[in-house]
């Protein structure tokens, strides 16, 4: 009984902030209510690794979006502060792929208003319960519905296929069965060879550090937790293993 009386003091404590900070916008909750709420970005960060972009560099973008909800969040309309968060940050990291993702880059002004719209469009996905109409996004953001259909066109132009999309009405030839591979396995002697001399002369945390960093793609910060080691040891680290393979296949090719 105790621990549940203990547990619901803390939820109501969580929506007193919330309530004050809503009210007062005193930068001093707003900051304990981040630290308190913080779980929440890296969870989500987590969900996306692996996937060409570094965790601290997610987790950066997943804070800088639970900011942005606290700021937007409406204790007068009675739902969770994590039910709202979620979906944007989730928003923010997948508008962050986009943006990495893009080979035609566009000017600041209209980059910033696909990020707009993008939130736009979590925000009133999650108040709506459903997609929200260009006429939904553009009331929110005070811009005509044109101006929203042109920027979903930007969005859509700027963006590159995926290899898995099929190119057939059948549905049965995809991209990839399109585009010529060039053919790896000759160097890949040579380049083992190479790796193999060079790893035969480390230690054993040296081989950790890289097999974590280029084969597990772990972030710094993970290593350096595990190692017990700051992340500025494991970069300073990881920089002096990668000119030592750079002088090493110099040496090679001149050779």
């Amino acid at each position: 009984m105790d621990s549940q009386h203990k547990s619901k003091s803390k939820t109501l404590d969580e929506d007193l902030l919330l309530r004050q900070y809503y009210e007062t916008r005193d930068i001093e909750i707003r900051n304990e209510l981040v630290g308190h709420y913080l779980y929440i970005a890296e969870i989500i960060a987590r969900k996306f690794v692996n996937r060409g972009i570094e965790y601290d560099d997610l987790f950066q973008v997943a804070s800088l979006a639970l900011i942005k909800a606290l700021e937007r969040f409406d204790v007068t309309r009675g739902y969770k502060f994590s039910s709202f968060a979620t979906p944007t940050i989730i928003g923010e990291i997948k508008n962050h792929f986009r943006d990495k993702s893009r080979i035609i880059r566009l000017p600041r002004k209209e980059s910033e208003m696909l990020k707009k719209l993008e939130s736009a469009r979590a925000f009133l996905t999650n108040q709506l319960g459903e997609s929200p109409k260009p006429e939904d996004i553009g009331e929110y953001l005070n811009i005509t519905t044109e101006e929203v259909l042109e920027l979903m066109e930007s969005s859509y132009l700027t963006n590159t296929a995926s290899l898995d999309f099929y190119i057939d009405e059948d549905n049965e030839t995809e991209l990839m069965a399109m585009v010529g591979r060039e053919e790896k396995n000759y160097s890949l002697v040579e380049d083992r060879d190479i790796i193999e001399k060079m790893m035969s002369g480390l230690d054993e945390t040296e081989k950790k550090v890289l097999h974590d960093r280029f084969f597990k793609e772990r972030s710094q910060r993970e290593i350096a937790e595990e190692i017990g080691v700051s992340q500025m040891f494991i970069s300073r680290m990881e920089r002096r293993l990668l000119g030592r393979f750079r002088s090493y296949i110099k040496r090679t090719i001149n050779n």
